[in-house]
């Protein structure tokens, strides 16, 4: 019997996993983290509702943490098949499981010494051994070229946006029936006209069945200039002697924020003034998006060195603790792009201890802030937050730029749907909050789709 069971990203938009079954055969598509409210997190510690070490293989679209997170642990546990990605998209995964491994034993030995856990002997979720392990198991497949990485099982990775490297994936394989069935995963939909990245591509393949992302089932994302409204985000706070923090995800948001304040210096709306990417991660992501040849938009192919954006130019880089430490006690107006993105953890929560406090100063959130963070909340209008067990009182200016999202909105995601060589005849949505995800629904069936299905964790439908 064919099956494929839902894991993850149901009902929420991180812990994305899918598992896939032919008989004894079984393969996961993505193995996410969750992130968010402590109920959230604390899955990641739950077992997994398979054995991994009977797993063929693992099939990545991205290499963001809500896709790639657990990989560490499923090997630790036993997997030890291939990890399939796309080859611009290996890169990213290593750096991704590398800082992720560090985070966990960094938590556990700060518990361990504060004494804060429940735990009398807290435990990392994984260790930097489980991730030099998983990389290892990494296999890169070239963009619209069909693999079969198992006797029977067919793979092929389109662009899909989002992130360098990021893919959709057609499955293709031998049904319940006997008759070969074609699965599209969408992966995270990315938005078109991103200048850093190319534009999403439709699958090759008729879908039999369709799995789509609904992050932002519900919305359409205003038009706007993004350099321009981060221009007047910035020249409102340099008027009155404040600085900008940019929350900022180092994989993806860091690299599209350096190209739009790269043509804010270009224009000399940024003279005399600094710019400091404070996230290792993204300093090293930065530079793998520039070297990723074929990757980009002509508009970013055909830029001069002198002012490319993803040559960091422009801009200073922090790479250690003490250069991130002397910035705070900095006076003059700046702009700061630090991870996380979601302001849970990272350098920017000690940039936003010192900032938020400061009513000339402006907060700029430009990507998707998940149920249960801080930057969720900032946006939700919070008077004060908990940074490092004290409350914060929060006077700066808390602005978002939703046109600097890396998720499709709802009309990009039915124009990406629509471009199938053919309606699918099974759709099911995930990786979006019920809300979104409901709303997507019915927006398809108005264009004259299949209703989709909205499954639950551990959903098990025939392949």
């Amino acid at each position: 019997m064919a099956t494929v069971t839902f894991l993850g990203a149901c009902g929420c938009v991180t812990g994305s996993s899918t598992l896939l079954q032919w008989g004894k055969t079984r393969m996961l598509v993505d193995c996410g983290m969750y992130q968010g409210d402590e109920e959230l997190e604390q899955r990641n510690f739950e077992p997994f509702p398979y054995s991994p070490p009977e797993l063929e293989a693992v099939v990545l679209t991205h290499a963001h943490l809500d896709h790639t997170g657990l990989l560490p642990k499923l090997v630790r546990d036993g997997f030890r098949g291939p990890i399939y990605c796309t080859q611009p998209a290996r890169g990213l995964v290593s750096l991704v499981l590398q800082d992720a491994a560090k985070i966990q034993e960094e938590q556990a030995r700060w518990a361990r010494k504060k004494g804060y856990s429940r735990h009398r002997d807290p435990q990392p979720l994984y260790t930097s051994k489980d991730a030099k392990q998983a990389l290892k198991q990494l296999r890169t497949l070239s963009f619209d070229k069909e693999k079969e990485i198992h006797p029977g099982i067919h793979l092929r990775y389109t662009r899909a946006g989002h992130l360098l490297g990021a893919g959709s994936v057609e499955i293709r394989a031998k049904g319940s029936d006997g008759e070969r069935r074609t699965w599209c995963f969408s992966g995270d939909v990315g938005r078109y006209g991103v200048p850093i990245l190319k534009d999403p591509e439709a699958p090759h393949q008729e879908p039999d069945v369709l799995v789509l992302e609904s992050t932002y089932g519900d919305r359409v994302h205003p038009d706007v200039d993004p350099k321009e409204t981060l221009g007047q985000i910035v020249e409102e706070a340099f008027g009155t002697g404040g600085s900008v923090i940019v929350p900022a995800f180092a994989l993806g948001r860091s690299q599209e924020i350096l190209y739009y304040l790269a043509e804010l210096v270009e224009e000399g709306r940024l003279e005399g003034k600094d710019v400091f990417l404070d996230s290792p991660m993204a300093i090293k992501a930065t530079k793998i998006y520039d070297n990723a040849e074929g990757e980009h938009d002509e508009e970013l192919e055909e830029l001069d060195d002198v002012i490319d954006p993803l040559a960091g130019s422009p801009f200073q880089h922090c790479q250690t603790v003490s250069q991130s430490k002397a910035l705070n006690g900095r006076r003059r107006p700046m702009v700061i792009v630090a991870s996380s993105g979601m302001a849970t953890a990272g350098r920017v929560v000690h940039h936003l201890l010192q900032r938020l406090g400061d009513p000339r100063s402006s907060i700029v959130f430009a990507g998707y802030q998940a149920h249960g963070t801080r930057g969720r909340d900032l946006l939700n209008g919070a008077e004060t937050v908990s940074i490092f067990r004290n409350r914060v009182r929060v006077k700066a200016r808390i602005r978002s730029l939703p046109g600097l999202s890396a998720h499709a909105d709802c009309e990009e995601l039915v124009r990406w749907t629509q471009a199938l060589p053919a309606p699918p005849k099974r759709i099911f949505l995930n990786h979006g909050e019920d809300g979104p995800r409901a709303a997507l629904a019915a927006i398809l069936e108005d264009e004259g789709l299949v209703r989709a299905e909205l499954p639950w964790t551990g959903d098990q439908v025939p392949w």
